[in-house]
This record gives structure tokens, C-alpha cells and sequence, in this order.
């Protein structure tokens, strides 16, 4: 297999040579053998490297989820890095003014929370307005290319993380949505897209010759990136995600919680691909920090048959009823409740608390069709 970033820099390059090259990319832009994106553009000799910008966690990974980032200088290179998640998510004239082309090379991870695609989105909204060229190196969708979960995101619920009618789990890769963002969702550029070799959509990272690089400090491995369509809800609740622990997204629990008795409740639904245990765990930071925690860890038994987002619904549906005076989604000081961003939906609150989730699951079927009909004329891998 051979990523968009091989294939750029063997011929799609020669194209550009002579433009001012501006780079989005972090720790995970690396080839094969873990050569950063940075460094093999900024050694190439036809290739004009004059500007990075970061996304959310910074170009070298070392930003919380959520906290801002200051625009600075490449300590290692010079160059100068403007920040995707600072002041603002969406890149100015200025910011855009030293570089005729913006390359993209991220590694995503299959669900559509995840912000990489939304500084993707607004990058090439910019290239769009201000007249810069938008290129993607293609990567692979870690958690494979076949599975879709979820509902589309309404209007009336967008954010940045989940910003266009996309499911939880899309399915797609990230030169794949690019051009679903053009051609559907209205983002005029001027795109290329520099597709893999010898990536297939069953495939998961694992299967390929690639080494895991953490696009972010909680995207510890597959196993959580599996379950993160489902689990990533719970951060909208007062429930612990794992945050703080080497476990985050497979751990779930709170001080309120009878491990034991949760992990019984939660088997007993008889969810395929997953099984549960009692864990006790303790966070570093985030919600209950310092407390003793107790819940579950998910284990992924087989991943074909894991459907995150039932998963993670029937989890949060078994401790509401476990745990009805204790369990809480939570409101920010607006009144507004941020577990609505990341369930796409102002309704999935409700349906959690009256034990409605399977009602919803098979609502989410239609929904699903409509997307991979679609999605199909912008999949590049048959």
C-alpha cells in the first residue's frame, strides 16, 4: 500500500513546482518509515515549503482537546505555523497570503466529531475565496472503508464537530470527503486529490504497512477508534469518557457507579462484537479528576460485527435507568447542551432517558441509505 504523500512526492509535485507550498498537517503526516510530512517537503528541491498550519492539538500533538493554540515558529524548521485552532478555525487572507497552494495531510479516524475534517472544510473554503489551489494526500480511514453508523447532523445542531449532514461513522476517506465537501456541500475550490495505491475499503489500519501515530493524546489505538462513533457521545454527559486514563473511550464510568452491576446490565443486552468488565480507574484531569471512578471497559471481541453507536447509545440508555437521579447531560451556562452537538440531533437526549435507542437506531436506517447514495460517486476506492 502507498499513501497520497508517496505518489505526491514521486510525481504529483512537479506540477507545483514553482508555487509557494503552505502545509496542514501534524505528528501523523509521516510516511512509511515515520519521515514527517515537514521534513521530506521542506528537504524536497522543487518543492517550496514557506508555511504550516495546525489543527486542533498543534503541528506537533502537544495541545489538549479543546484548548487553543497559538499561531508560532517551527522551532526545527523555521517555518512559520498558523494556528487552525486559535483566534479562529477558519484561516484569513493574511494567513493564506504567503502560498499559492495549501497541502493537506492528516490522518483522520472514521467519525465525523473528529475536527480534522472541519479544518479541512474551512481551508478549503478560504483557498476558494482568496484563489489558492487545495491538494489532499490521501490516508486510510483507520476503521476501514465499508461500515456507516448514524444520523445526519441537523442544521439547526452544527458545530465543529460535526458540521455537515455526515453519520457518526462516515466511511470515508478524507480525500473522499473532500470531494463530497465540493461537489455536494458547496465548497468551490480549485481541489486535487492524490489518491492511495493498494488500500481497499475493507481494510483497516492494522492491515496495512503503515505504524499507528496518535492523530491526537486520546486516539490511543483501533480499538477505541472502533468504538469512538458510539462512546464519543459520552462526553456530553457527566459520565467520565476515559479522559485522564490510557483507556479513554473504552472506559466509562463515574463515582456513582457500581462497576460490577453495570458490567452484568450491559453483557446481558447481548450487543454484537463487544463484552464488558468492571474497571475502577482514577482520571488525571477532565471530568472527576482525582476521584475514584468505577464502570466498565469495552472490549472489542469482533470488530466486523461492533456497531459503535448501538454501542454507545444502549450504554448510556442502561446507566440513565440504572442511575436516574445521578446520570445528567451536561448544560452549558446558555442552557445549551453540548451532547446535542455531538449527537447530531436535539432528540437523542430524550430517547436515551425513555429507553427509546433501538427506535432511533432503526430511524438512522433511512438516513444512512441517503448518505451512501450520496457519497458513492466520490469513493475512489471500489
Amino acid at each position: 500500500m502507498r499513501l497520497g504523500l508517496d505518489l505526491f512526492l514521486e510525481k504529483n509535485y512537479a506540477q507545483f513546482t514553482g508555487k509557494r507550498i503552505g502545509l496542514l498537517t501534524n505528528m501523523t503526516g509521516v510516511n512509511e518509515r515515520l519521515i514527517p510530512t515537514i521534513d521530506l517537503f521542506n528537504e524536497h528541491p522543487d518543492i517550496q515549503l514557506v508555511a504550516l498550519y495546525g489543527p486542533e492539538h498543534g503541528i506537533r500533538g502537544d495541545a489538549k482537546e479543546g484548548e487553543a493554540v497559538e499561531s508560532s515558529v517551527d522551532p526545527y524548521t523555521g517555518i512559520p505555523v498558523y494556528s487552525l485552532y486559535g483566534t479562529s478555525k477558519k484561516p484569513s487572507k493574511e494567513m493564506l497570503d504567503p502560498v499559492d497552494v495549501i497541502v493537506f495531510d492528516l490522518q483522520d479516524i472514521g467519525a465525523r466529531y473528529y475536527t480534522f475534517i472541519y479544518s479541512m472544510a474551512y481551508v478549503m473554503e478560504a483557498c476558494g475565496e482568496f484563489g489558492k489551489e487545495f491538494v489532499v494526500l490521501d490516508r486510510p480511514n483507520p476503521i476501514s472503508g465499508l461500515s456507516m453508523e448514524g444520523n445526519l447532523v441537523e442544521e439547526d445542531v452544527r458545530s465543529f464537530v460535526g458540521l455537515y449532514p455526515i453519520p457518526n461513522r462516515h466511511g470515508m476517506t478524507v480525500g473522499e470527503i473532500a470531494q463530497l465537501y465540493k461537489h455536494e456541500f458547496g465548497i468551490d475550490c480549485d481541489l486535487t486529490v492524490v489518491p492511495m495505491e493498494g488500500w481497499s475499503r475493507h481494510i483497516y489500519y492494522d492491515e496495512t504497512n503503515l505504524f499507528w501515530v496518535p492523530p491526537s493524546p486520546n486516539t490511543t489505538g483501533l480499538d477505541m477508534s472502533i468504538l469512538y462513533p458510539g462512546t464519543c457521545l459520552v462526553e456530553g454527559t457527566n459520565l467520565s469518557e476515559g479522559r485522564g486514563t490510557t483507556r479513554p473511550f473504552e472506559y466509562v464510568g463515574a463515582p456513582y457507579v457500581d462497576g460490577y452491576k453495570l458490567a452484568k446490565a450491559f453483557n446481558q443486552k447481548n450487543l454484537p462484537g463487544v463484552l464488558a468488565r468492571p474497571v475502577s480507574f482514577v482520571p488525571t484531569y477532565q471530568k472527576h479528576k482525582d476521584s475514584v471512578c468505577e464502570g466498565i471497559q469495552i472490549h472489542v471481541v469482533e470488530r466486523h460485527k461492533v456497531h459503535a453507536l448501538k454501542t454507545g447509545l444502549i450504554l448510556l440508555e442502561t446507566i440513565a435507568n440504572m442511575y436516574p437521579n445521578e446520570f445528567q447531560f451536561k448544560e452549558n451556562p446558555n442552557g445549551k447542551f453540548f451532547f446535542d452537538l455531538l449527537a447530531g440531533t436535539k432528540d437523542l437526549r430524550n430517547v436515551i432517558l425513555n429507553g427509546n435507542s433501538y427506535t432511533f437506531l432503526e430511524s438512522c436506517e433511512g438516513q444512512i441509505a441517503q448518505f451512501e447514495k450520496q457519497r458513492e460517486p466520490y469513493l475512489l476506492y471500489k
